[in-house]
C-alpha cells in the first residue's frame, strides 16, 4: 500500500515521513520531488516556462504513477508518499492510476494552523547556491498557503485524514500516522479502480440530452479531462448493453430502451494507449425530472453537467470532442457514422 502525507509547504511532510518508515515495518521513503528535479534536466526550457509548477506536467503525474508502482513491485511493502497535492484533478489522477494497478492509498493530511506554517516557513533554511533562493524556496512557499487554504475548505478534508501537528515533534506526528494506519482509522482512498488495459478495447459511451437539446459530460475522478457517460466493454457483454450499464453506475439513470448507435471510431494506439474501438450510442433525452435524479458526484464522478457542442469543445479533449461532434451530426441525419481516428471513411 501507500501512505500520502499531504499538507501545505511547512507542514513537515518529508521530516514526518523519514520518521514514519522506522515505525513501519517493510516501508520505503519515496518523495516525488525527485522527479520533478530529473524533469528540469530530461525536458526543454521552453516546455518547463509553460507551466508554472512540475505538478501541472502530465509527465510528472504518470511518473509518480508509474515509479510508484514499479517500486512496490520491486520492494514489496508499504511506500511513503510525502507530497503536497492541492488540486483535486491532480489528486483523482495519481490515485485512480494507483487504484487501476491495485495499490491502495491512505491519504493523511498534516494540518497545523496557519500561524504555525508561517513560523516554520520564516525559518526554512535557503541553500546558499541557490540562485534567487529567497524567492524560489521561501516566498514560493508562502503563496502555496491561500491554495492550500482554498482545498482544505474544499475537498481537502474530506477526503484525506487530518493530524494537526501544530504541537507534534516529527516522530509524535508520525507515531501517529503509524497508529491510524494499523489501526484501520485511515482507510483506503475510496476510488474507482478502472484496471489499465493491456490490449486493445472496446469502449461504449452514452450521449443523454436534457430538453435544451444539451449533452451530458461527466468528470470522471480515476481520469484527467471531461468525458460522456459509459466505459469499458466487459468480456462477453454487448457494447449497447456496456453503455447501458455504465450509464447507470455512474450517473443512476437506468435507460428503459437498448440505444441506437450513432458512432463508431478506430482508435489507433498511441503509446502508452492500446487503442481499439470506440462507440457512441444515443441515449436520448432527460426531461427535468430525470435529469433532476442524477447522483452527486461520488467514488465515480466528480462533476457533471449538460452542455451545448461549443462548451463541449472548450472541456472535451480534441479526440473526443471530434467523436461528439461526429455524433451530433450522424444524429441529425439519423445514420450511423464509420471514423477512423475520429475522420469520417466510406
Amino acid at each position: 500500500m501507500i501512505v500520502w502525507i499531504n499538507g501545505a509547504f511547512g507542514a513537515g511532510k518529508t521530516t514526518t515521513a523519514r520518521e514514519l518508515i522506522e515505525l513501519i515495518p517493510n516501508s520505503t521513503l519515496f518523495d516525488p520531488e525527485v522527479i520533478g528535479g530529473a524533469l528540469e534536466r530530461l525536458l526543454p526550457p521552453k516546455r518547463l516556462a509553460e507551466v508554472g509548477d512540475f505538478q501541472d506536467l502530465p509527465i510528472w503525474r504518470r511518473l509518480v504513477i508509474d515509479t510508484a508502482a514499479a517500486m512496490l513491485a520491486e520492494l514489496g511493502g508499504t511506500l511513503v508518499v510525502p507530497m503536497t497535492l492541492l488540486r483535486q484533478e491532480h489528486r483523482d489522477e495519481i490515485f485512480g492510476g494507483l487504484a487501476a494497478r491495485r495499490i491502495p492509498v491512505r491519504h493523511v493530511l498534516l494540518a497545523p494552523a496557519e500561524t504555525i506554517l508561517r513560523e516554520r516557513i520564516a525559518g526554512r533554511e535557503v541553500p546558499a547556491d541557490l540562485p534567487d533562493g529567497e524567492i524560489r524556496v521561501r516566498q514560493w512557499s508562502y503563496d502555496q498557503i491561500e491554495p492550500y487554504k482554498t482545498a482544505l475548505a474544499s475537498w481537502l478534508t474530506a477526503d484525506a485524514y487530518p493530524i494537526d501537528t501544530g504541537a507534534l515533534t516529527p516522530y509524535a506526528a508520525a507515531l501517529r500516522i503509524a497508529e491510524a494506519v494499523g489501526s484501520g482509522q485511515v482507510p483506503a482512498c475510496d476510488i474507482v479502480q478502472t484496471p489499465e488495459p493491456t490490449a486493445e478495447t472496446v469502449a461504449a459511451g452514452v450521449l443523454l440530452f436534457d430538453e435544451q437539446d444539451r449533452v451530458l459530460l461527466v468528470d470522471p475522478t480515476y481520469k484527467a479531462g471531461w468525458e460522456f457517460p459509459g466505459g469499458i466493454v466487459e468480456r462477453g457483454e454487448a457494447p449497447a448493453r456496456a453503455g447501458m450499464r455504465e450509464v447507470a453506475e455512474e450517473t443512476g439513470i437506468r435507460l428503459a430502451d437498448v440505444p441506437a448507435l450513432l458512432v463508431v471510431d478506430w482508435e489507433p494506439p498511441a503509446p502508452p494507449g492500446f487503442g481499439g474501438l470506440r462507440l457512441l450510442f444515443d441515449g436520448g433525452r432527460l426531461d427535468s425530472a430525470e435529469a433532476q435524479r442524477l447522483l452527486l458526484p461520488g467514488p465515480e464522478l466528480r462533476g457533471w453537467r449538460f452542455a451545448s457542442e461549443a462548451e463541449a469543445a472548450d472541456l472535451l479533449p480534441p479526440v473526443r470532442y471530434e467523436r461528439l461532434r461526429r455524433a451530433l451530426r450522424a444524429r441529425e441525419r439519423g445514420k450511423a457514422m464509420y471514423l477512423e481516428a475520429g475522420v469520417p471513411v466510406g
